[in-house]
Parts: structure tokens; C-alpha cells; sequence
């Protein structure tokens, strides 16, 4: 029987943090640890057509090693990834585009969430990523009550642009329940020191630093992730 369903949305500080690949070293850290994990994508831009529906890059990994959970191995790409646009742009853009709604209702109707023991629920773009002209992602997340994991971009800018998406996930009555330090754009002047201040000012647990080098290898950055918080 399963465990307790958690649902947690991986939430970044801007597009282009690395929220998928944290969310595959999540899940990866999981599964070692013998837990039923399965990860969703429900809103993505930018995918191609196969098989008869489009697919986005990103989908696709979170839906590989979904499959690798014990009782989703016939998981489908649908079922990880309702709704998917071709171009590369904005997604509430995207769907206005393809004469698609997309909206919180859209998304409760679309997204089934699977009976997993952990459901990690990545988001797209940033916190405040609009889903139409009224609504955001983060109306969504707080509306289903998720806790939160933040992917912090490292660059210069990310304090700003943390304490920003904290303060707001606070504001809404959120949990968050840990945040990655993720080194996709390379090294960082005074990373040190703008790591110390990160760890002195956000209350949650910090989960792991993931440099560049490592963020090549999703298995290898799922070894530096602390779980203490999610287990």
C-alpha cells in the first residue's frame, strides 16, 4: 500500500535554472532510496511532434525516469505532460496560439495527480510564470496547498531574485520545504559569500549545491542532494 501521497512543486527563481535536471537528480536520490517517485510536467513550450503528439524535451526526461518507479513503468508522456505547445516561447503565448485555454481550471481538469508515495511537479519559467492574463502558476500551487522546492539560478542577481520568489511563497501561506543552489551558468564571483548570505536568509534547508561540471550528470548532482527534509 502507499504511503501518504506529498505532492512538492519544483518552483525556480527564473526559465533556464535547471528545474528539470534537479527534479531528475530528485527523483533519481528517490528511487535509491526506494521510494515511489513520479515526476509531471504539466504546461511545457517548445516540443515536437511524435507519435502523434508533442513532446517536449524536458517531458521526456521527467517521463523516462518516472517509468523507472515501481507500478508506472507503463506510465504515459500525457499523463506526466497534459499540455504542450510547439514554439519556444511564453507558455500562456503558446497555448493563446493554439486556440487552447489554459488556466487553473484547464489544469485541475487535465492533470491527474498518480497515487505515488512523492510527486514532484515542475514547474515552468519562473514563480510568477502567467498561465492566462489573470492567473499565475503560483494561484495554482497555492490553491492546491503544495509544498515547495526553489531552484536558485546561480548568477549575479539570484539574491534579488530569490528572496523575491520566498517572500511571495510565504506571503501565499506556502511551505518551502528546501532550496538548491544550482551552478548552471558556471562559475559565480564571490559564490562563497553568496552562498553564506542564501543559507543565513532563507529559512528552509538548503538541499544541495550543484556546480556546472556536476549539472552535466544528473546522477551524480541526485548524490549531493540532502533528503533529511523530504523523507
Amino acid at each position: 500500500m502507499n504511503k501518504t501521497r506529498e505532492i512538492l512543486f519544483i518552483a525556480g527563481t527564473d526559465t533556464e535554472v535547471g528545474k528539470t535536471f534537479i527534479t531528475q537528480a530528485l527523483i533519481n536520490a528517490l528511487l535509491h532510496c526506494e521510494e515511489q517517485v513520479v515526476g509531471l510536467k504539466p504546461v511545457a513550450s517548445g516540443a515536437e511532434l511524435e507519435a502523434g503528439e508533442w513532446r517536449n524535451e524536458d517531458g521526456l526526461k521527467i517521463h523516462e525516469l518516472s517509468k523507472k518507479s515501481p507500478g508506472f513503468e507503463q506510465i504515459s508522456y500525457s499523463d506526466i505532460n497534459p499540455l504542450c505547445f510547439e514554439p519556444a516561447i511564453a507558455p500562456h503565448i503558446a497555448a493563446q496560439e493554439a486556440g487552447v485555454e489554459l488556466s487553473i481550471a484547464e489544469l485541475n481538469r487535465l492533470l491527474k495527480f498518480p497515487d505515488s508515495e512523492h510527486l514532484l511537479v515542475e514547474g515552468a519559467g519562473g514563480w510568477l510564470t502567467p498561465l492566462n492574463d489573470t492567473e499565475t502558476y503560483a494561484d495554482w500551487v497555492e490553491q492546491k496547498r503544495m509544498d515547495v522546492i526553489l531552484v536558485i539560478g546561480m548568477k549575479l542577481g539570484c539574491l534579488n531574485h530569490a528572496m523575491l520568489t520566498v517572500r511571495d511563497i510565504e506571503r501565499r501561506g506556502l511551505k518551502l520545504r528546501g532550496w538548491v543552489a544550482n551552478f548552471v551558468f558556471g562559475d559565480m564571483n564571490r559564490s562563497e559569500q553568496n552562498l553564506d548570505w542564501l543559507k543565513k536568509n532563507i529559512s528552509a534547508p538548503c538541499l544541495g549545491v550543484v556546480s556546472k561540471q556536476e549539472g552535466a550528470d544528473y546522477e551524480k548532482a541526485s548524490e549531493l542532494l540532502d533528503l533529511k527534509a523530504l523523507l
